[in-house]
């Protein structure tokens, strides 16, 4: 079965310039096309309109917006745009309505992107669904020049296919690239749109500015249909703004959460993190709007356009969340954002951060965590970082920001989780050899040597908070390369993580100049480590961390 699937992700490969040239075609192509093949499994678009949908659109955060209420395989976003969508998925699921959640990219197995009900569909019904749409595909393929779907594409296919034979009352869908021309964007109905927090990602195919990247996202935006988005920075909410109004879409801006606490007692979050906050309150919004049109909540009179005359968009209703809202912010989880682990003396904190806002988000949370676990351990504690960086992303210039965490060890590997005989199909990429990933790791080695060569003299105004750990001028940070996500847990935990065993002598021998200051690690009481980087490197640790997510 992986097989087939893994055969549409072979157009990754093309050279980013080609990347290019073909997402700028998709502008006259992209949406007949999709059209086209959710034709070839005999639906109509119109189809759609009956999974009452909620789409979001965002960089780095859309997931975490998404759970409670493009032909690339991206994991940019998916911490902003995917936080608000977990929120939003657990939310409605409170009110007891059938949830379907579509996500990219997974963290261990591809079925978690296609969720029902907040739980991954089951090995058997993945099968059963996949085969019949690829059946269906691969069928009718001659008459379209002999084409499949790519990757991506072929399981956004999947996923409404899916949302569609279960009869879900709600589809939260998330989208993977941009927007305005997303595989997703097939819709043509949603019931509500939200767009969070913007930033730069993707720029060789969004382009080079946050404006040009807020045109992209507000591509999602529909004629009559309600909109949110959180606060942003000026260039980007006057893009949002135009957009709308050029659309006929009524957008309005969140309030901060702090305003539906007042005047009682804060929202508890299940997810972790300062700017989870602005995800709540774009996941609230969207909820409230859903259950409005729904006839669940009673509805508000009127939704204003963007007015051509001013330079404001409207602000949302505050108003006071319900128990099941409240117990839905609460219950939120999403695996590998914000995410403790303890195993015995270890505590590993996973955060798929791999663009500048999100790293700076990840180091907030890390030494705010690792600060307060520190005050209650009575011995030596050891700081460790596991980091990994793909695609085009500058790993000098995030691992620049998570200097001032003051790691001991800094260890770099591929996002393999064993070793590639062994590695689970679902957690390899077929774009990228082996030796361009070890030559990644390498070069994010040089950098963080680069830094600890020169005392790590970085600004950190905006990276000591309150009550955490200060910045050691002069630190020195020992770095080695692993092969694979295995060997390089196994080597931090010395054989004191009875998850993953005592560490072979391969791993053991690695790099003996280094390897002798293991010592540290075999007698700290506590040791801490940042996972964080890619979120394929966080999802093939959880893989050995919390080995019943591959179950």
């Amino acid at each position: 079965m992986a097989h087939p699937l893994r055969s549409l992700r072979v157009h990754a490969a093309r050279p980013r310039a080609s990347v290019r040239r073909v997402f700028l075609a998709a502008r006259i192509l992209s949406l007949s096309t999709k059209a086209a093949r959710a034709h070839r499994m005999e639906y109509q678009v119109e189809d759609l309109d009956s999974l009452n949908i909620i789409h979001v659109a965002g960089t780095k955060g859309k997931h975490e917006c998404c759970c409670v209420t493009s032909d690339c395989d991206s994991h940019a976003s998916v911490i902003l745009q995917g936080s608000t969508c977990a929120f939003t998925e657990r939310i409605l699921r409170n009110y007891g309505f059938r949830t379907g959640f579509y996500s990219s990219p997974h963290l261990v197995q591809v079925r978690e992107r296609v969720r029902i009900d907040g739980q991954p569909i089951s090995k058997e019904l993945f099968a059963k669904y996949f085969w019949s749409v690829y059946g269906q595909l691969d069928e009718s393929k001659d008459a379209y020049g002999g084409s499949m779907p790519s990757y991506f594409r072929f399981l956004t296919l999947l996923a409404f296919h899916v949302f569609l034979q279960e009869k879900v009352d709600v589809a939260v869908i998330e989208v993977g690239i941009g927007g305005a021309y997303d595989c997703t964007n097939i819709i043509r109905k949603p019931w509500v749109c939200g767009i969070s927090s913007l930033g730069i990602d993707h720029t060789s195919i969004l382009g080079d500015t946050i404006e040009k990247i807020a045109w992209q996202k507000a591509g999602i935006l529909k004629p009559g249909v309600p909109a949110f988005t959180v606060a942003q920075p000026p260039g980007p909410m006057v893009v949002l703004r135009e957009r709308a109004r050029e659309i006929g879409c009524p957008l309005l801006v969140c309030p901060e959460l702090d305003e539906y606490e007042s005047p009682g007692p804060p929202l508890r979050l299940g997810l972790a993190g300062h700017h989870q906050r602005s995800n709540a309150t774009l996941a609230l919004q969207l909820c409230r709007n859903w259950l409005q049109r729904r006839g669940i909540l009673v509805r508000d009179n009127q939704w204003p356009l963007p007015s051509a005359d001013s330079a404001v968009v409207s602000m949302a209703t505050v108003f006071h969340p319900s128990a099941k809202m409240m117990k839905g912010l609460a219950e939120t989880e999403w695996p590998g954002r914000s995410h403790t682990i303890r195993h015995g003396p270890l505590t590993y904190f996973l955060d798929g951060a791999h663009t500048t806002g999100s790293v700076l988000a990840c180091v907030r949370w890390f030494r705010k965590e690792a600060a307060t676990l520190e005050r209650t351990v009575g011995g030596p504690v050891v700081r460790v970082l596991l980091f990994n960086a793909t695609g085009e992303r500058d790993s000098g210039a995030l691992l620049k920001l998570l200097w001032p965490c003051h790691f001991d060890f800094a260890v770099f590997c591929p996002n393999l989780t064993e070793s590639v005989a062994s590695c689970s199909i679902d957690q390899q990429n077929f774009n990228v050899t082996l030796e361009n990933m070890l030559t990644r790791c390498l070069d994010s080695q040089s950098s963080w040597r680069t830094l600890s060569g020169r005392g790590g003299r970085l600004a950190d105004d905006q990276l000591v908070f309150q009550n955490q750990l200060p910045l050691v001028a002069e630190q020195r940070t020992d770095s080695l390369v692993f092969p694979c996500i295995l060997s390089a847990l196994q080597w931090i935990s010395q054989g004191r993580d009875p998850v993953l065993g005592v560490p072979d002598q391969r791993v053991a021998a690695v790099q003996p100049g280094v390897a002798a200051r293991a010592q540290a690690l075999q007698e700290a009481a506590s040791i801490q480590v940042l996972i964080t980087g890619s979120l394929y490197l966080v999802g093939g640790a959880l893989t050995h961390l919390e080995p019943s997510l591959a179950s």
